[in-house]
Order: C-alpha cells, then structure tokens, then sequence
C-alpha cells in the first residue's frame, strides 16, 4: 500500500474511534477503492475472488491489505440479494424468465438492461424474476437450479463487466434455453450479445477529428477491464484511419473514477504541448475531467473539447452538456428476449458473438478547433 493509502487507513481507524457515528459504519468497497486507487469493481472482483479475470498481484495484494486493514467482512459479500416467495411463485401459475447477474449495484447498466428486458417482455406478459450472486459460485449455482426447479422457462446469464466467461459443466445439464448478456464463452456455445467497445472507442474518437481535432487525448479504464482495452483499440484505430501518429503521452490510464478523470486531465494539462480534444473512456471520468478543466480556467468546448461514454444520467446535467457515446445495455436486453423468442436450435450449432454498437449522443462540450496548441 503507498504513502496516501496509509495515511487513509489512519485517517479512518482516527475517525471510528473519535466518533461513535462513524464508528457503527460499516466499511465498504468504497472506502477501500478510495485508499488502494482502485475502483470499486476491482475491489469486488479481488475480494469475491471471481474467476476468469486478470488482475495483477500488486494489485490484489494491496486490496487485500486495505481490507484487512480495515476489518473489513470479507465474508459478508458471499449472499444473495434476491429471495423467490413462495407465495408469489405459487400466485404466478405459469413459467418465467430467470436473470441472473453477478452484480447489481456496481453501476446503472444493469438496471438498464434489465429495464429492456421488461420492456420486451411486456407484451407478451413474460415474467421476469432476477437474482444476483456476487461472482460466488457455490451460490450461482444453487441460485439458478433453484430458479429452475421453480419453474423457469429460460435464462438469462449477464456479468456487470464485459468479459470471456468459463461457465461450469452443470450449465450443460439445466435443459432449458441460455442466453448470455454482455459475457461471451470461447466455445460459443451460447447466443451472446456484448457492446461493440471498438467500434465506441472508434467513434467517440472520430467525432472530435471530424471537428478538426489532431491532437487528441483519452482517458483510459483500467487495462485489465476487456471494454477498456478495446475502447483504446477503438481510438488507436480512428487515429490511424485519419493518418495521426499515435503519442503515448495522450494516453493516460484512470480507473473509471471521476477522481481518476480529474488527474488524469491535470496530467494532460500540464503537457508542453496540450490536446484540443479529450475521449474520456466513461462519463465519470469526464466528471472529473471537467473539473480539472474548469479549475485551470479553461471553458470547454471553447479551449477543450470532450467526449465521454455510457450515456449516464449525469451527462445531460452537466454544464456544457456531455457528448457521448450510449452503452446499448437496454438494447441488449431487448434483443435476448428476442432471441429467446426465435425457435430453439438443436445440435452442435456455435453462436456467433453479436456485437452491438450504441449511438454517438451529440450535445455542447465538442467544438470545432480553430487554432492547435
């Protein structure tokens, strides 16, 4: 753990002990992700110790000393959020659909991807009954066996975070139609539909070059996350179409935080040659981003242009209004429900991924350059 983090963990052992208030709270992700400079899904995924992502050992060793640090209840997490009343499975007297997800509260994009699925299931009054199992997999399984037992139709398997997933061999066994949402196996086994993050990446890029911009800067997630890697791939991509050479420099890894957004623009800021423009990879980070800007006594778009992405609630109440690129998660939703509704496919047939782009979302925070710096 550094220097800062240290002195966090003192600040907060300081405080519990001055203050009976603070004293009851319990610790959270978030305390945890604020001292190590991670964000709180890694903290997640290092501490629920989730398969099939690759994260370093500096990284999951400086977690796991904050937490421990801090007392914190690893063992809590292992629950689930979601209980099936008896009194209202026996009311419903048909099937369901059941949607499981490794987490809920990390961020808004599964509730809107779940509002799709209510969306596209309304007409035909399928029901749907979600649960959520904290990337624990003893009680993945007992939660969707017993969603099975209950009399679900079908399933639908999404993860919080876009990732390759190695499902168990019981999977094989459940005999119903699976669906997997914004997670693809290698074996494509089954029909899978994730965002198209590189040609995102591409896009938000390629609006601020259609505006005149050359030197163009983003703001990364953390490398280990698949959408980041390929949102990068995406900006690298529209640089090279447009014939500008790629400067390391440009490129400065956040950690989807709106504090990671705001230094990361200090660092930018402090270049001896500036961009015009700047990708921030998520609209958090171009929270912060619009502070550091703001604080430097630059007013965007007129000095610095900004493009984000996800589409959250918080970029249309920005001041200029964020342009960014819509994470299509109701999308998503709506086409598994679609899918479901198609004939079943016998036999060994593989399922292609389906990649499906989100829309560029024009507002006020992207002007065309005038001058380059």
């Amino acid at each position: 753990m550094n220097a800062d983090g240290k002195h966090a963990v003192n600040q907060i052992r300081s405080r519990k002990t001055r203050s009976p208030s603070i004293g009851q709270r319990r610790v959270t992700m978030t305390d945890i992700a604020r001292i190590t400079g991670c964000s709180q899904a890694t903290v997640s995924f290092v501490l629920n110790k989730a398969p099939g992502v690759k994260i370093s050992e500096e990284t999951r060793a400086r977690v796991i000393e904050a937490a421990r640090s801090l007392n914190y209840a690893v063992t809590s997490l292992a629950h689930l959020d979601t209980q099936l009343e008896q009194a209202s499975v026996k009311a419903v007297q048909q099937s369901f659909t059941a949607f499981v997800i490794d987490q809920l509260a990390t961020s808004p994009e599964a509730v809107v991807a779940i509002d799709g699925v209510r969306q596209a299931s309304a007409a035909e009054g399928r029901i749907i009954l979600v649960a959520q199992t904290m990337n624990d997999p003893e009680m993945e399984e007992k939660t969707i066996r017993t969603l099975v037992e209950k009399g679900a139709s079908d399933l639908i398997y999404m993860t919080i975070f876009t990732r390759r997933v190695a499902l168990p061999l019981w999977f094989e066994n459940l005999d119903i139609p699976v669906i997997l949402l914004n997670c693809y196996t290698s074996d494509h086994r089954y029909p899978s539909v994730i965002p198209a993050e590189i040609a995102g990446g591409q896009r938000a890029t390629e609006h601020l070059i259609e505006h005149g911009h050359r030197r163009i800067a983003t703001i990364t997630g953390e490398p280990w996350m698949e959408a980041a890697r390929d949102r990068r791939k995406g900006y690298c991509k529209a640089l090279a179409s447009a014939q500008i050479p790629l400067d390391p420099a440009l490129i400065v890894e956040g950690n989807w935080s709106a504090s990671s957004g705001y230094e990361a623009t200090r660092k930018l800021l402090s270049l001896a040659e500036r961009p015009t423009g700047i990708f921030c990879q998520n609209d958090r980070m171009a929270i912060g981003c619009y502070e550091a800007l703001k604080e430097a006594g630059l007013v965007i778009p007129d000095d610095m242009s900004v493009v984000g992405y996800d589409d959250e609630e918080i970029s249309r109440h920005l001041h200029p209004q964020l342009t960014t690129l819509v994470l299509p998660q109701r999308a998503m939703g709506i086409w598994a429900i679609e899918r479901l509704s198609e004939p079943a496919l016998k036999g060994t047939q593989k399922y292609p991924v389906e990649k499906m782009e989100g829309q560029l979302i024009e507002r006020q925070s992207v002007a065309v350059v005038t001058h380059h710096t």
